[in-house]
């Protein structure tokens, strides 16, 4: 085990590591930037320094000072966190090459995921089903007019270097297919440094259904369960709850023995995610794989008891699981919804500033990872998210009367939050009823005056 970890973020995941390495017995080391001189996990690690300036590009994304942060206080591991340098294979392979151990998959299995149009062949090889589309990248718009009315408008094109919903275009017909093309190839370059693009059908009305895997360095590789995040504005998650409200036991059986293929096509090791596409029919496609851990990794924590962090930190010392599939049982029902600092009645617009006052709901079956505290500032520079809040019950009926209870005790002033659109989403009649899909938060006005 490592005698000292430093971790390579901020905000909450950076304080839901620290915790996890003592109880593990391990040593910390925060970073942080100039910006967060008064950030929570800067304070509470047992030692913390300095890395940069406030821009990303010169504190959190700065390899040379983390690195250097390492050698400074004698860490031996990174854990990256989500975000930031955590899908960088780069980083990682600096790291091997530092002699510092990097708290997630090898380099190899991040670019080989990393890169949509590899990752798609590999898992079409491997025998994972895959939407169709392209065969690899795309750069010539004749090529694309050709495989877009092979497979029937509409299409989806994507940056093969994408995440988080960006370089991502719909196009219902030919007349718009080359416009979508330059705008998601402009995009994809502006924020990954990368213009490949891909297309694939456009599948109607689906499901965002990820499943969590977990794969040691011995070769064993379980799932457990998956999560729905069809709840997305914009391409971006807003509540996501565990188990799938579709869910059967012959479906999860199958996605998640997917999953593990996918895990060992492309040689996985550690905690990672393989989403997928769930049709109404029962019939899923690979969407893509994150390789670190997810935002949302704490409902499947609720559900199954397993410490996902945990597993990070141990599997990357060479621990081999503790447990098999057999060993893992899915009790209760759990929901998560993303605090964040924004105005939903002004089109989300961020809102950072100083919190004034501050009181989290707590009570059996509620969990909050957070790092703000009452005068603590919600930063431009950053992520605007307050905490993640997550209700824990028997049933899923059950949880969603916890969470609406939940949010109703949420106070913050100071900044605007989107607490009571999360709370409009959970009076939802539909929602009640689990009858969504990824296109719901676009067809329902839920903040009317």
């Amino acid at each position: 085990m490592f005698n000292k970890v430093l971790i390579a973020n901020r905000g909450e995941i950076a304080v839901r590591i620290i915790r996890a390495c003592r109880e593990l017995g391990v040593g910390t080391v925060a970073v942080f930037s100039e910006a967060d001189r008064g950030a929570l996990h800067a304070q509470i690690a047992d030692e913390a320094i300095c890395i940069g300036p406030a821009p990303t590009k010169d504190s959190y994304l700065n390899i040379q000072s983390i690195l250097a942060a390492c050698e400074v206080t004698g860490a031996e591991a990174v854990h990256p966190g989500f975000g930031f340098l955590s899908e960088n294979a780069s980083f990682a392979r600096t790291c091997q090459r530092c002699g510092v151990t990097f708290i997630g998959p090898p380099p190899e299995a991040i670019e080989r995921m990393g890169d949509k149009a590899q990752a798609k062949e590999t898992m079409k090889q491997a025998g994972v089903p895959v939407i169709p589309g392209s065969e690899g990248e795309i750069t010539e718009i004749r090529d694309a007019k050709r495989i877009a009315a092979e497979i029937g408008y509409p299409v989806m094109v994507k940056a093969s270097a994408g995440g988080g919903g960006r370089g991502i275009r719909k196009v219902e017909n030919e007349r718009d297919l080359e416009t979508a093309m330059t705008a998601a190839q402009q995009e994809a370059l502006r924020f990954f440094g990368d213009d490949g693009i891909y297309i694939e059908k456009f599948i109607a009305n689906p499901r965002h259904v990820e499943v969590q895997i977990l794969a040691d360095q011995q070769g064993n590789v379980i799932h457990l369960g998956e999560r729905d995040c069809s709840m997305q504005r914009r391409n971006q998650k807003v509540l996501e709850e565990a188990p799938c409200p579709c869910m059967t036991p012959a479906l999860r059986e199958r996605m998640g023995e997917a999953a593990k293929q996918a895990a060992r096509a492309c040689g996985y090791v550690n905690a990672g995610t393989i989403e997928f596409l769930l049709a109404d029919n029962g019939a899923f496609y690979f969407m893509e794989m994150n390789t670190r851990i997810q935002v949302e990794h704490g409902i499947t924590e609720l559900i199954t008891g397993v410490d996902l962090i945990k597993q990070q930190i141990l599997i990357a010392a060479g621990e081999p699981l503790p447990f098999r599939q057999e060993d893992i049982h899915f009790s209760g029902h759990a929901i998560e919804c993303r605090i964040n600092a924004e105005n939903p009645y002004m089109d989300f617009r961020p809102s950072p500033g100083k919190i004034q006052f501050l009181h989290m709901p707590g009570g059996p079956g509620v969990r909050i990872d957070s790092a703000v505290y009452s005068s603590c500032e919600i930063s431009p520079y950053y992520d605007n998210m307050i905490a993640k809040l997550m209700a824990y019950a028997p049933s899923r009926e059950e949880a969603i009367k916890k969470m609406k209870w939940a949010l109703a005790e949420f106070l913050v002033e100071g900044v605007d939050t989107n607490i009571d659109f999360q709370l409009n989403l959970l009076r939802d009649p539909d929602f009640e009823a689990g009858r969504y899909d990824n296109g719901f938060l676009t067809r329902k006005n839920l903040m009317k005056k």
